[in-house]
């Protein structure tokens, strides 16, 4: 069987760790391609693998008893599943599923994965930065799901899903998007006409193409950046718009 190469590889985490490091992780790795909606960990039930994610874009939400879910958190090729293994959790009250594009990961079980932790100072550093700039985003997040109108929340989660996205069409239904920020459609549909009259964005059926970032950037304000920004410092340069902060020594 033949191993990715780190030089090959996509994920970010896997590109910007140690040569040492990936090697650690090397002969583990797996590819594994997710559908749409495909769930990669349920709520309350151990992580057995940790996914790299190399393509698409997973959400991290909370299913409230009711039947109510909101988007919490969201991920890509910059992050991993799983932040609960690397903090010795082991599973969350949260699940992931994939929200946009049909997904591909390299898989790891999580025994190997804390195996090479406790083999890597270096390694468990890094992942635990990536841990640390996720709960900045879901503090970001609620944030803005409480003190913000939703053109600004709307704004900063289209601009979250551009960066994790390869081009500037976005596959989002107006459905899927309600749900995520857990408003009602007919606000999302109005909230969109909105900024299509501001010339950011463009909509068709079932997509959303960003036509001019800064201007969305303008939208969403200081709501958007922050998390980008500490992944930049802490990991290296992701996303598409601001200019990150320098990389951590």
């Amino acid at each position: 069987m033949s191993f990715p190469d780190q030089s090959s590889v996509r994920n970010l985490l896997l590109h910007h760790m140690s040569a040492a490091d990936f090697a650690l992780l090397q002969p583990h790795l797996h590819p594994e391609r997710f559908e749409l909606g495909a769930m990669i960990f349920e709520a309350n039930t151990r992580h057995e693998n940790v996914h790299f994610i190399e393509s698409g874009t997973a959400s991290i939400v909370d299913a409230q008893e009711r039947g109510d879910t909101v988007e919490i958190g969201l991920y890509s090729y910059e992050g991993m599943s799983g932040g609960s293994v690397v903090l010795g959790a082991g599973q969350s009250p949260h699940r992931s599923m994939v929200q946009e594009g049909n997904a591909t990961s390299l898989r790891i079980a999580s025994g190997q994965l804390l195996e090479a932790c406790r083999a890597s100072s270096s390694l468990q550093d890094l992942l635990l930065r990536y841990v640390h700039t996720l709960s900045i985003q879901v503090a970001s997040t609620a944030a803005s799901n409480a003190q913000l109108a939703l053109p600004e929340r709307l704004a900063r989660w289209l601009l979250m899903c551009h960066d994790r996205a390869e081009g500037d069409q976005l596959v989002l239904t107006h459905e899927f998007m309600s749900t995520m920020l857990a408003v009602r459609r007919s606000g999302v549909t109005v909230t969109l006409h909105s900024l299509e009259a501001t010339g950011a964005i463009r909509g068709t059926r079932g997509i959303v193409q960003v036509v001019d970032r800064p201007r969305l950037e303008e939208i969403a304000g200081s709501s958007y950046g922050l998390p980008e920004q500490e992944y930049g410092r802490l990991i290296g340069a992701f996303g598409k718009g601001r200019p990150q902060l320098s990389l951590v020594e």
